[in-house]
């Protein structure tokens, strides 16, 4: 679909890394916003060609990460809740569910220039403590050099709070998982770039990983000293890595249970809950099961787990399609049989 708009945005420089929760410029994607009416906002993003995170992908043809759409997203929600909804700059932000399609494969095809996006956003929810503003729910579209693209709702809300009120909420939730006393933290050889659709191996997040029946089980690996995961310390696992371990287990078990070429696969839907902070100090698992789904022809889809010590700390259900026409006929239309191709 055609999306077109005199929408008085620019394009020229992107906006400040303050009002996006980032530290590095390179790491910053919008570049301006507007309103267009109470509850509804506009938003500009430039797309980078070339990225050592988002761009590192063995997927054919060369697009736009889905990942990185996702992240335009989570950068859109900071900005509108800084700009729009007065909320200070330094506060705490939460963000407990969301669901991310991909509306159209093509709309994301890298062209000879870095990407325009246009996103809508909408605020559908308010959250009150009293008279305050404290958290919106938000749904929001990206198109992409005039296509639609990508969705993106908060199916919950997105929540800030003061960095005192933070500190405690993080020292209660700490103190109840007695992390003071010391825990084997097990740090496992990571898999091969290419059994994940990478060609780093630094962004390769899975270790350990193994295939019981219908599950794949993987230990993930958190490195703090990614640049793009960990774009500035962190006082816990960011939901963007929780997202690539999602993808990562959900296309190796693609392979290992259909075996299907994670080269070949993109994902196209994304629905995650997040229930508690993922720490630092605890081992962290990622479990996919393949699930039979009716209602997404061609698609594989997994519903997932991340375990932090047997306690589930995020869920969610991961679909990924072949980017060939050809090769989304060897995804079984049932679950049910495994089957053994190459797309």
């Amino acid at each position: 679909m055609s999306v077109s708009e005199n929408n008085a945005l620019s394009y020229a420089a992107t906006v400040s890394r303050q009002l996006v929760h980032r530290a590095a410029i390179c790491e910053v994607f919008l570049t301006d916003t507007r309103r267009r009416s109470d509850n509804e906002f506009l938003v500009a993003a430039q797309l980078p060609r070339v990225h050592s995170y988002y761009s590192d992908h063995l997927v054919n043809p060369a697009a736009y990460d889905p990942l990185l759409l996702l992240e335009v997203f989570r950068q859109t929600s900071i900005l509108v809740a800084h700009e729009h909804c007065a909320v200070p700059l330094g506060s705490k932000f939460s963000f407990n569910s969301g669901e991310f399609t991909v509306l159209d494969t093509t709309a994301l095809e890298i062209g000879r220039l870095p990407g325009r996006g246009l996103l809508t956003i909408t605020v559908t929810g308010e959250k009150h403590r009293g008279a305050e503003l404290v958290g919106v729910t938000l749904e929001m579209r990206l198109a992409v050099d005039g296509h639609d693209a990508a969705s993106m709702t908060m199916t919950m809300t997105i929540q800030w709070m003061p960095g005192e009120a933070w500190d405690k909420l993080r020292a209660r939730g700490r103190a109840a998982l007695d992390l003071e006393t010391p825990r084997p933290h097990p740090h496992g050889r990571r898999l091969s770039p290419a059994a994940v659709g990478r060609r780093s191996p630094d962004n390769v997040v899975l270790a350990n990983a193994a295939a019981v029946g219908r599950q794949v089980v993987a230990q993930i690996i958190v490195d703090q000293a990614h640049p793009a995961l960990f774009d500035h310390p962190l006082d816990h696992i960011p939901g963007a890595l929780f997202f690539e371990a999602y993808r990562q287990t959900a296309l190796h078990a693609a392979h290992e249970l259909l075996g299907l070429s994670p080269r070949r696969l993109t994902l196209t839907h994304c629905a995650a809950a997040f229930t508690r902070f993922g720490e630092f100090e605890l081992p962290t698992v990622c479990q996919a099961e393949l699930v039979e789904d009716r209602g997404t022809p061609g698609a594989a889809v997994f519903r997932m787990e991340m375990l932090q010590e047997k306690a589930v700390i995020s869920t969610a259900e991961v679909a990924l399609r072949c980017t060939s026409p050809i090769g989304r006929f060897l995804i079984p239309a049932s679950a049910q049989a495994p089957a053994h191709h190459a797309c």
